[in-house]
C-alpha cells in the first residue's frame, strides 16, 4: 500500500514523522518512525533516513507499507546452513523479503546479510554480496549468495547454464495426475494484475518438473509435491501448478484456498528444500537440504 502527500506552506519546518502522523490514516508518530527506520518513506523520490527531517513546501512524500513486521529481521545462527570465505547458504524464513523494496530496506535478507557480514571479522575485509537467486517473500528455504568477487561469476554461470539444481516442496489442492511429469509453457507477466500467465506467443520458456510425494484425502485432497525448476521464471511454480488445477495452499494471488479443515494459511506454502551446486572457487560438489517448516507438515491434515 502506498500513500502520497505534498508538503504545503503550513507544514513548512514540520518534522517528517509528525507530518506523517498528522496526514496518514491511522498512523501514530511511533509507527511513522519505525516505517522511516526500515526505509518505507521517500521524500522527492529518495528514501528518507531521518524521522526528524525538516520539511519544505512542495516536497513529495510517499509512504509505503507492506503489512510485514516493523522489527528488522536478523539472521539467526541456526539459519546459516553453510558459510566459507566465498559463499553463504541461508535457510530463509517466510515473511522476509529477499531484496529491498519501496516499503523496506532494513530487515530484508540482503540487508540482514550485510549486517551479519559486517559483524563477522574473520575475513578482515568488507565482503561483497552477489545475489544470483531470489525467493518470494512468503517462500521459505534455501538461498545462496556469493560473498567474494571470485565467487560471483561462477555462481552466475551455473544459474545461466541451469546446472545449479533447485528443488522445492509445495502443499497444493488436489492430486496432480499423472503423479509425476513436466509442465512446459511460455510465461508472460500480465500488465494489469502483475500475475504470470502461460501464453501461446511471446513470454519466456518455463519448464517445471514435479512428482507427488504424499496425498491426504478429504473433501478437498491435499498433496505434498516436489518440484524441480529447470528454468527459473518469476512465480513459475505458483503459475504452473495453478494453471494445472492445483494451486498452492494459501496462494491468494493464484487461486489457492486460504482455509482448509480448520487450518488457516497466512502465506503460499512453498519451500526451497534442496540446492545442488559446484563450489564456484574450489570446484567441490555441494548439496544442501532444509527441513519443511511446521506450517507445511501434511500430517496435520490427518488429525482433522
Amino acid at each position: 500500500m502506498v500513500e502520497r502527500f505534498q508538503v504545503s506552506l503550513s507544514d513548512q519546518g514540520r518534522r517528517l514523522d509528525q507530518f506523517l502522523a498528522d496526514h496518514a490514516v491511522g498512523l501514530s508518530r511511533t509507527r511513522a518512525r519505525k516505517i522511516i527506520d526500515i526505509g518505507g518513506v521517500q521524500v522527492d523520490g529518495k528514501r528518507a533516513r531521518q524521522a526528524g527531517l525538516s520539511l519544505e513546501p512542495g516536497q513529495r512524500i510517499e509512504l509505503y507499507q507492506d503489512g510485514g513486521s516493523l522489527d528488522p529481521y536478523r539472521i539467526a545462527p541456526a539459519q546459516i546452513v553453510f558459510q566459507d570465505a566465498y559463499i553463504i547458504v541461508i535457510d530463509k524464513p517466510s515473511g522476509v523479503e529477499t531484496q529491498p523494496t519501496p516499503a523496506r530496506y532494513r530487515g530484508t535478507l540482503y540487508e540482514a546479510l550485510q549486517v551479519l557480514l559486517e559483524r563477522d571479522k574473520r575475513f578482515g575485509r568488507k565482503l561483497e554480496i552477489g545475489m544470483v537467486q531470489r525467493l518470494d517473500r512468503d517462500t521459505s528455504g534455501l538461498i545462496v549468495f556469493s560473498i567474494h568477487p571470485r565467487a560471483h561469476k561462477g555462481l552466475s554461470a551455473q544459474m545461466l547454464s541451469r546446472s545449479l539444481t533447485k528443488v522445492y516442496q509445495a502443499l497444493v489442492s488436489g492430486t496432480p495426475d499423472p503423479a509425476a511429469g513436466m509442465i512446459r509453457s511460455r510465461l508472460l507477466r500480465e500488465r494489469r494484475t502483475g500475475m504470470m500467465k502461460s501464453v501461446a506467443r511471446g513470454g519466456r520458456e518455463a519448464i517445471t518438473a514435479y512428482r507427488v510425494l504424499q496425498t491426504r484425502t478429504g473433501p478437498i485432497d491435499v498433496s505434498l509435491v516436489e518440484v524441480e525448476l529447470v528454468t527459473g521464471r518469476t512465480h513459475q511454480i505458483r503459475a504452473h501448478l495453478s494453471e494445472a488445477g492445483h494451486p498452492l495452499l494459501g496462494d491468494r494471488r493464484y487461486g489457492g484456498v486460504l482455509e482448509l479443515r480448520g487450518c488457516r494459511f497466512t502465506r503460499h506454502l512453498l519451500h526451497s528444500a534442496r540446492l545442488k551446486l559446484v563450489h564456484p572457487v574450489s570446484g567441490r560438489p555441494l548439496e544442501f537440504t532444509a527441513p519443511l517448516p511446521t506450517d507445511m507438515d501434511i500430517e496435520r491434515f490427518n488429525r482433522r
